[in-house]
């Protein structure tokens, strides 16, 4: 493989290139830790980092300059889904769960209602605004996230600030007005 090449398998020797696997090590951590971010469960992070990576090998328009961004919004799409997923999967059990058992107060926190909370608005935002958030969380600046959302890196600013505004006007809808 040359120094060039976007590619990452070779299929004549059934082996990963050493362009894939700097990408992986470089990146793995980083995308976990995006993951586990959104859905507060390290264990299911990994195995969707891992589903990331394999989407990504086996897309091969994302091998290219802008693999790394096409990685983290793989990671938070990936990552979103996974945490509407998890909202149907809770929203549907709630509703067959019968009086009998309520949650017992340790169950219910503070800090983890309000973990719910987030996550039932991020989940309800639009994707571009939900993917702004999180990964502006992460730590990227403005440059990263232009860059991982494919967007104009003047207008990031613009574009985060209207996402933490539909972010509140979804909370307040949802929860009414924060007091602490």
């Amino acid at each position: 493989m040359n120094a060039t090449s976007d590619v990452f398998y070779d299929t004549a020797s059934r082996e990963f290139a050493p362009g894939f696997e700097t990408l992986f090590y470089a990146h793995h951590d980083r995308i976990t830790r995006v993951i586990a971010r959104v859905i507060k469960d390290p264990g299911r992070a990994e195995e969707i980092a891992v589903e990331v990576f394999w989407k990504f090998w086996r897309t091969p328009k994302a091998h290219g300059p802008a693999a790394a961004a096409w990685l983290y919004r793989a990671a938070v799409r990936m990552s979103l889904n996974e945490l509407r997923r998890h909202l149907r999967s809770t929203r549907n059990e709630a509703q067959s769960a019968t009086a009998e058992h309520p949650p017992s107060p340790e169950q219910i926190l503070a800090s983890a209602e309000e973990q719910r909370q987030v996550r039932t608005v991020l989940a309800h935002l639009r994707s571009r605004d939900a993917e702004l958030l999180l990964l502006r969380s992460s730590g990227l600046s403005y440059d990263e996230l232009a860059a991982a959302l494919e967007l104009n890196s003047a207008s990031i600013g613009t574009l985060l600030s209207r996402a933490q505004q539909a972010f509140r006007k979804e909370y307040v809808k949802r929860f009414g007005e924060h007091t602490k």
